[in-house]
């Protein structure tokens, strides 16, 4: 989230030109509107893929040079798709990764004091909607619209809802705990193995989908309500005070449901 948001930002703060189609071919038009520096992608697979690295020896044995290569692979494999997409330049995901890389390195120290604090400080859940909220309503204005402020604020919204799942979890003694003495051995991918990854797979699927239909529809419902928007107005969900509390609301309850309760249907179901 932390990485995701300050690309965001600084996107709508250089305000640099994505590249000019021609000479480029754009495979992608949604994002037309967006500004390109640096590459939030390539910032974000960069992110994901070393964080769980970085992570990872404390908790699995595995052998850290071909996590290495995994990483490194994976990372390089997002950043040339949005080369080959046409959405970025060279010096964008250039940037994007170096960037990452800062952000990674300046915080690595204070992860686990991090993680303590977000699953057991009692004030945990009380500062992280209030702020993430914050960050979403004060996100800055464009002279134009753009999906970079909804994107924003949908991160944001998981980013609070599995926060204070999380939290829940902790708080009720549900943090599947690996088995033995940390770090414990990889375990062997069988079929049966797969099969359950792909049950939760798609249990998954189902409630995480479910559950933002459901509040997306309500919450745009009550909005349009409150603000006498007519209901055949679709343009109207890009206003601020329409657009930010509907998606907000909608992912923090994603983000609640893939934390507490999906987990919870795993088990009922046996696919832990």
């Amino acid at each position: 989230m932390l990485v995701m948001y300050i690309g965001q930002v600084m996107k709508d703060i250089l305000k640099l030109p994505r590249p000019s189609s021609p000479p480029v071919v754009k495979l992608e038009k949604r994002v037309d509107a967006e500004y390109g520096m640096p590459s939030t992608h390539a910032m974000a697979a960069t992110a994901i893929f070393f964080t769980l690295l970085l992570s990872a020896p404390s908790r699995i044995q595995f052998q850290f040079e071909v996590g290495l290569l995994i990483a490194a692979t994976l990372s390089f494999l997002v950043c040339l798709s949005r080369l080959y997409t046409g959405m970025h330049s060279v010096l964008d995901v250039i940037c994007g990764v170096f960037i990452s890389v800062a952000i990674l390195f300046l915080t690595y120290p204070y992860w686990e004091t991090f993680d303590r604090f977000q699953l057991t400080s009692s004030i945990s859940p009380i500062m992280v909607l209030p702020l993430l909220l914050f960050l979403s309503y004060t996100y800055p204005e464009l002279d134009h619209y753009s999906t970079t402020r909804g994107d924003t604020t949908t991160i944001l919204g998981v980013c609070a809802g599995c926060s204070v799942g999380y939290w829940v979890n902790e708080q009720l003694g549900e943090t599947f705990e690996p088995q033995g003495k940390l770090p414990v051995p990889l375990p062997t991918l069988t079929a049966n193995a797969l099969a359950l990854g792909v049950g939760r797979f798609l249990v998954g699927v189902v409630a995480l989908v479910g559950t933002r239909q459901v509040v997306k529809t309500v919450s745009l419902k009550v909005l349009y309500s409150w603000y006498r928007v007519p209901k055949d107005d679709d343009s109207a969900r890009r206003r601020k005070e329409i657009e930010v509390p509907y998606k907000f609301t909608t992912y923090t309850a994603v983000g609640i449901v893939n934390s507490i309760l999906v987990n919870r249907v795993f088990i009922l179901l046996g696919l832990l």
